[in-house]
């Protein structure tokens, strides 16, 4: 598929994602009403401890503090202390550096997560298969996975580059990746139709290298409201995401 980093990457491609990454993530935070809707597509699936994988640098992780116990992961130490400045006074909050491709991460499993949150993570992860055979293997038994995954390959563009995304999902490949990891699947749907009409725009048309400030507040604050309500009740047949929720049996 066109955009996809066959091979690992360079420790001096890795950097220069990981910058981009931070950059990202510390510009997205001011999109308060976009992870308020993703609390509200996501929170009714996961349980009372949740293991958050890839938590970045707490955007949405932050949502989710009202639960026992949020185990906040991330492979960057960068994030993990961002994320703690940010949030290490909820008493809810367990935060840890940790790859879901090493061994050591089975050793998560010790908190007794009943849920797993994989937000836009998976793309960044050449091995995905490994990476979330481990999540299933860190959870109890019948506990519920969710996955948010940029979709259409067709969309790739510079941006995905430049934070290190190794693909964009299919709705039949995200299913058949989540069936290879021995999960049940319970729902899976599109999400954020106008977000993909804009990626699709910046990829393809003005072929940006990073998200503005200006889009994103201007998505935030307009268009969000009437879309996440839109979306509620209609399901919208594609978007810029695939949200999918399984069980573990």
């Amino acid at each position: 598929m066109r955009g996809i980093a066959r091979q690992p990457r360079t420790d001096a491609e890795e950097a220069r994602n990981n910058a981009y990454i931070l950059a990202d993530l510390e510009l997205m935070a001011q999109a308060r009403n976009y992870f308020a809707w993703q609390r509200r597509l996501i929170a009714p699936h996961l349980g009372r401890r949740v293991l958050d994988v890839g938590c970045g640098v707490g955007n949405l992780t932050g949502t989710l503090l009202d639960r026992e116990a949020v185990i906040a992961v991330d492979k960057d130490p960068e994030c993990i202390a961002r994320l703690t400045r940010r949030h290490g006074h909820r008493s809810s909050l367990v935060a840890v550096v940790a790859d879901a491709t090493a061994p050591e991460f089975a050793a998560l499993a010790r908190f007794g997560a009943d849920s797993c949150l994989c937000a836009n993570v998976l793309e960044h992860i050449l091995d995905h298969r490994k990476a979330l055979g481990a999540m299933v293997e860190a959870i109890a038994p019948r506990g519920t996975v969710v996955l948010l995954v940029p979709a259409f390959q067709a969309l790739y563009g510079p941006i995905d580059a430049n934070v290190g995304h190794y693909r964009r999902y299919s709705r039949r490949a995200l299913v058949d990746l989540a069936e290879s990891a021995g999960l049940r699947i319970e729902a899976v749907r599109y999400v954020n139709l106008p977000g993909l009409i804009g990626w699709w725009l910046n990829a393809r048309v003005f072929r940006k290298q990073a998200q503005s400030e200006g889009q994103i507040a201007f998505f935030d604050r307009y268009l969000v409201p009437a879309v996440s309500l839109i979306e509620s009740l209609v399901p919208p047949p594609l978007g810029q995401s695939l949200l999918l929720v399984a069980r573990k049996p």
